[in-house]
């Protein structure tokens, strides 16, 4: 496409890049820390984008001056859509975290198919397609992300938008027989079918998609090969394609070479000295396999007990959707895990598994990613997981191991390098760390290279320059930076 005809890049994901608080002194912002923030923010700044999503709060007051300052500062324009309390429970915490949050994860037991669940949530997609067609051109190319916003092409058509809209699904897709559970499987595919190029994490998601597509869509067709398909229904046609999402490769790696981040690796190697780190790293979700993680260190010191005092696990936990009570008693069974398990092996001057309940800065993240020897990413179902590609980047001394699950979407990149186990094999991943544990330096050294160096070519602009290639035969040099003033827009 002629760089002419295309204005702006404009995001539209269910959060804006940063969340917004309200303090004695005013609004504080915080950085969002997603995969989804990890993964655009680089990409959209300084080229005049433009992202629309929710502020983070229900309080509407006062808030131009703080989403001003925080557009000002990352480089891009942003439109807050504001959410109340009911629909941030009904529509966020209700149908996309109650409902398609587990059973994309093959969790459909785990499932809430509340009717006024999908009422709402058609109800909010509206909203955002509303606003979004104030506020962009037929120039400018949309983007749509991720489970909560699956009917927003369909609302735009409604309203005559002509724009090209892409989609993209950050979580996997599931496969028929878990899809067919869905009340309104029949609705969202329809939805999902007015975007004009649907992406996928990987090709078993893809797939997962196409077979649903084919069975509950009448004179569905699919053409072409490689990593984008056609897909074709009546006189319809669309694209629908895998797009492994990826990090900003050289900004991990250049900021795990900081002063301060070796500093801060060094107080870690002092505080745990002669002491292997095994190194989890985790949002609180069912889906990442905490509590399959902690019993298998656990069966680890059991059956290799020469280890104990030779290796800690240090398991962070990121706070998320505390208002959600399977959530709360998540928390509480990994607390009470973690507490049976130091409470059976801690001996003077070692404690076997350092739980961090919080969010991580930026700098003690780097400092534990160049610190630990092994990473143990074990989710039981991920769309992708940017923490394995994150420890590869800051990796540096190439001498870390990582252990990844098979059900993780990375896995598909990172294989040839990573320790591949089934999470739900608790005695095969505790294998997998001694295995770590022993393996030797040329060996840790092949492997780390070879997974770093797909990160670094297959970085995060590999993944946007390839999605547009799909979405507009172009790429980021379509958008080129911007040059008038970045903005807030009521």
């Amino acid at each position: 496409m002629n760089k002419k005809f295309v204005k702006r890049l404009v995001i539209i994901s269910n959060r804006l890049p940063f969340v917004l608080e309200r303090s004695s002194s005013g609004w504080k912002i915080h950085h969002g820390s997603g995969g989804l923030v990890t993964a655009l923010a680089p990409v959209l700044r300084n080229r005049g984008g433009l992202w629309i999503g929710w502020p983070g709060t229900h309080e509407i007051a006062d808030i131009d001056s703080a989403v001003d300052q925080a557009a000002r500062t990352e480089g891009y324009s942003m439109i807050p859509v504001q959410l109340s309390k009911d629909e941030i429970r009904n529509y966020y915490e209700g149908f996309s975290n109650e409902v398609v949050w587990p059973l994309f994860h093959d969790l459909q037991s785990y499932c809430n198919f509340d009717p006024s669940y999908w009422e709402l949530y058609k109800a909010i997609n509206k909203r955002f397609a509303n606003i979004t067609a104030k506020n962009t051109t037929a120039e400018d190319y949309i983007w749509v992300h991720d489970y909560h916003l699956m009917t927003v092409a369909q609302e735009l058509r409604y309203l005559g938008i002509k724009s090209k809209i892409g989609f993209y699904l950050h979580i996997p897709f599931p496969p028929l027989d878990i899809f067919l559970k869905l009340p309104w499987r029949s609705e969202i595919l329809r939805a999902l079918l007015d975007y004009d190029l649907i992406g996928f994490q990987t090709l078993r998601d893809r797939r997962n998609f196409i077979q649903c597509a084919r069975a509950l869509i009448k004179n569905v067709r699919t053409s072409g090969k490689g990593q984008v398909l056609t897909l074709s229904i009546g006189k319809r046609e669309l694209r629908v394609g895998y797009f492994p999402i990826s990090i900003d490769y050289e900004e991990f790696n250049i900021a795990a070479r900081s002063k301060d981040v070796a500093d801060e690796a060094w107080y870690i190697h002092e505080d745990l000295p002669h002491i292997q780190i095994i190194l989890g790293i985790d949002r609180l979700d069912y889906t990442k396999g905490i509590l399959q993680r902690i019993k298998a260190f656990r069966n680890t010191l059991e059956r290799y007990p020469e280890l104990c005092r030779k290796m800690t696990l240090v398991q962070v936990v990121v706070p998320s959707r505390r208002n959600i009570p399977m959530y709360n008693d998540l928390k509480i069974e990994i607390d009470r895990l973690v507490s049976e398990v130091n409470g059976t092996f801690t001996m003077s001057g070692w404690v076997p598994i350092h739980y961090i309940y919080r969010a991580l800065s930026r700098r003690e993240l780097l400092a534990y990613y160049r610190t630990a020897e092994i990473a143990l990413i074990t989710p039981l179902k991920d769309g992708m997981n940017l923490v394995a590609k994150e420890f590869c980047a800051a990796n540096i001394e190439e001498d870390g191991v990582l252990i990844l699950s098979e059900f993780a979407g990375a896995v598909a990149q990172l294989q040839r390098g990573a320790i591949i186990v089934n999470p739900h094999d608790i005695e095969e991943v505790s294998a997998a760390i001694y295995q770590a544990y022993s393996m030797s330096k040329e060996e840790k050294r092949d492997r780390m290279r070879k997974m770093r160096q797909i990160v670094k070519r297959q970085n995060i602009f590999w993944w946007v320059n390839s999605y547009l290639d799909a979405g507009i035969a172009g790429n980021l040099d379509n958008f080129p930076p911007m040059e008038e003033h970045i903005s807030f827009h009521r």
